[in-house]
């Protein structure tokens, strides 16, 4: 998900109206029923319940309105920019709750601090305590982590996962599909009720987490609601869900995203992000002295 968090603009070209939360979808009929009165759903019922939905995967009948090439770049051209805030800084609460079979449900908390128009990010973990003040920061084209235990900086990737999720660091970043990939080709479907194109993306280069992309974008507007990840060899590494959004700037960002690992099976996270904001933030936060600072 090189844009990982890929947004949806309320509007325009392609159809207008609210965002389609959960409760918008034949999804939330499915979690209402399973809910029952006032009881919480485990994450493995969420999952079960979204890729239920997402599962009805079947090709279209050919419409007589084909997607061209220069259409499908168009539209990703639009993914891009709704997930991107040029000219702002962007800062938000993410909540990781990962699953492993055999192991107790884990439980990670960040903060995200952006500022896109320098390609610059600091990742600040605030849960488990055991790494409580680690984080990442992003100058130029070099990814830091930091350790208040040793107190020094290392490099990293924004290929590596986050701590014990099935996240990437790529997927709390700005970045430009567009740039990153060509449009190989554009076909139908449909994810649940909703018709949506296949753009089939292949890589420029090797600076992204996956190879090739298949993002499943609603024709009605510019919203994806599910993407597949293969590797250089072909195979399916991940497939991500998304379910839930919410309006920010007159944008759709996703509040919600469910990360299946399709290598090792009944691994997954769902990512729930909150206090999304787009308020100036200090030159501070995007240092090395700012991750050193928040650890005394």
């Amino acid at each position: 998900m090189k844009a990982p968090l890929l947004a949806a603009r309320n509007g325009a070209a392609r159809g207008a109206g609210r965002a389609p939360a959960l409760h918008d979808t034949e999804t939330e009929m499915k979690e209402r029923q399973l809910r029952g009165r006032g009881g919480m759903l485990s994450l493995s019922t969420i999952m079960a319940i979204v890729l239920l939905a997402a599962a009805a995967i079947a090709p279209a009948a050919v419409s007589a309105q084909a997607l061209s090439l220069p259409e499908a770049k168009k539209i990703l051209a639009e993914l891009d920019d709704l997930g991107n805030f040029p000219g702002k800084d962007y800062s938000a609460l993410f909540t990781i709750v990962s699953e492993k079979p055999g192991e107790k449900q884990s439980v990670t908390q960040v903060r995200i601090f952006r500022r896109d128009a320098k390609k610059q990010f600091t990742i600040l973990i605030m849960l488990p305590e055991v790494n409580k003040g680690q984080g990442y920061l992003r100058e130029e084209d070099n990814v830091w982590f930091y350790d208040p235990t040793s107190r020094k900086f290392s490099h990293s990737s924004v290929k590596e996962n986050l701590q014990n999720s099935e996240a990437k660091n790529s997927d709390f970043t700005a970045g430009s599909m567009a740039e990153d990939y060509d449009v190989q080709k554009v076909t139908e479907g449909a994810v649940g009720k909703y018709p949506v194109w296949i753009l089939d993306l292949k890589a420029k280069t090797n600076e992204v987490s996956y190879d090739r992309l298949l993002l499943y974008v609603r024709k009605d507007k510019t919203m994806t609601l599910k993407e597949e990840a293969y590797s250089v060899n072909g195979r399916l590494m991940r497939t991500t869900l998304f379910p839930k959004y919410i309006t920010l700037e007159g944008k759709l960002l996703p509040s919600q995203i469910l990360i299946v690992d399709e290598i090792n099976k009944g691994e997954k996270s769902q990512i729930t992000m909150a206090e999304q904001s787009v308020e100036k933030l200090p030159d501070k936060v995007f240092t090395k002295a700012f991750l050193e600072q928040v650890n005394k």
